[in-house]
């Protein structure tokens, strides 16, 4: 159960930690790769990039999770964290457009793609084998710890590494070396995965359920994702879309967001930056696995209601008192407000698609409900900069974006059924 754990925790925040390098870095990834003659139009173009291999996830996802749901989750999960690790690597060694011409985007975006597939199938095993190993009552504080207090932990390592990069390349020499040094930082995820799961245990469920197709009891493997887009599954994979959509969006437009508001809304230096978006980190955290636990106690449908409803009327308030804040002590307590209520938004979305999905389909249910979800909810911090008319106008469009996309969650919230106790 130890090792379940650590591995699916730190599984996910490594290969987010890999995705936020890009976030943390946009802006000036944006002048090298997508230059144009208005910011936020160049902030959009990287966020497109982002979005791109959100896209190809549940690729990833159908590939790796039809693998962990036959083979095992343990295989599929290293095979895809030490791609993801060496994608990112590569990002390093990439000609700007200054050096390559359109040749640069060109190449950016492809490896993007290629990446996108390797993340898609670490959800798939990530996802299953940590909830999988768990006793029943701690299921729910998991699903926070490993979906919000991954992301949480993968952004807090993000975060040290800007601070450090940063601070080893001030200035304008961050735009020459520190972006570079941020993407090959991506092996460390690599060696570290090699290093976890090494003495990983495979999931006890698929042990169980291998055994049982050995004895001749249970039924044959069927392809998991055939089976999903069955008549038996199509809606219950439709109505997963609802809430993992509008948890994905909300990450997307809070801690998601938060590295570039603070750059080109709060103009804020770098070194402030990282330390605030590191205080951010450890609040998802805490966010992920207390809201989490919160559905252990009352439930995922009821925590859903909670946390959109309190998203809906809180993000919008919090969006605009940071923008018009002036002090650091003031911008730091709306951002961990911000990354808190992101995170709460999303802690229980783990565990209710665990629960939607028997053992033999689990992973690729899991992998391709969430990656789906997340590849829209990736594309809104695209059309939120190209909504913005410039830096001023983003918290309003961040707003309207939140009020109407958590709309959309509340709605998937009240048409699922509860599914706490539903696991088999």
């Amino acid at each position: 159960m130890r090792n379940a754990t650590i591995a699916s925790v730190l599984g996910w925040s490594l290969d987010l930690f890999d995705l936020f390098i890009l976030l943390y870095v946009a802006p000036v990834v944006g002048a090298l790769f997508f230059p144009a003659s208005a910011p936020t139009l160049s902030l959009a173009a990287v966020y497109a990039s982002f979005a791109v291999t959100l896209l190809m996830r549940p690729v990833g996802s159908a590939i790796f999770g039809h693998y962990a749901d036959v083979h095992g989750r343990k295989s599929a999960m290293f095979t895809a964290i030490v791609g993801v690790g060496v994608s990112t690597a590569i990002f390093g060694v990439l000609p700007t457009i200054e050096q390559a011409g359109y040749l640069a985007p060109v190449l950016f975006l492809i490896l993007r793609l290629i990446q996108g597939i390797f993340v898609g199938g670490v959800v798939s095993s990530t996802h299953t084998i940590g909830t999988e190993s768990v006793s029943p009552e701690r299921r729910g504080a998991m699903s926070g710890l490993i979906g919000g207090g991954g992301a949480g932990i993968g952004a807090l390592l993000a975060s040290f590494i800007f601070l450090i990069t940063s601070s080893i390349f001030p200035g304008d020499a961050f735009a020459v070396w520190g972006w570079r040094c941020m993407f090959f930082s991506g092996l460390l995820s690599s060696l570290l995965g090699w290093f976890i799961f090494s003495s990983l245990e495979e999931s006890p469920f698929f042990k169980e359920r291998q055994q049982k197709r050995a004895a001749g009891v249970a039924d044959k493997p069927v392809a998991p994702v055939k089976e999903l887009f069955s008549a038996s599954w199509r809606n219950v994979l439709l109505l997963n879309l609802l809430v993992t959509f509008g948890g994905g969006a909300g990450y997307y437009l809070t801690s998601g967001y938060l590295p570039s508001f603070l750059k080109v809304v709060n103009k804020i230096p770098n070194h402030v930056s990282s330390l605030i978006l590191i205080g951010a980190s450890i609040m998802a955290l805490i966010s992920a696995i207390a809201v989490g636990a919160l559905s252990d106690a009352i439930g995922r449908k009821k925590t859903f209601l909670v946390a959109g409803a309190c998203m809906i009327v809180l993000l919008p308030i919090c969006y605009f008192r940071m923008a018009a804040a002036t002090d650091t002590g003031t911008i730091a307590f709306y951002a961990l407000a911000i990354a808190f209520l992101g995170n709460a938004g999303y802690a229980p979305i783990l565990i209710f698609l665990n629960e939607r999905f028997p053992t033999e389909i689990r992973a690729s249910g899991t992998g391709l409900s969430w990656n789906i979800g997340f590849a829209l909810g990736g594309m809104m911090p695209t059309f939120v900069s190209l909504a913005a008319g410039g830096p001023s106008q983003i918290p309003m469009s961040l707003s309207v974006f939140v009020v109407v996309i958590f709309a959309i969650y509340l709605i998937g919230a009240l048409l699922n059924p509860e599914t706490k106790g539903n696991f088999r």
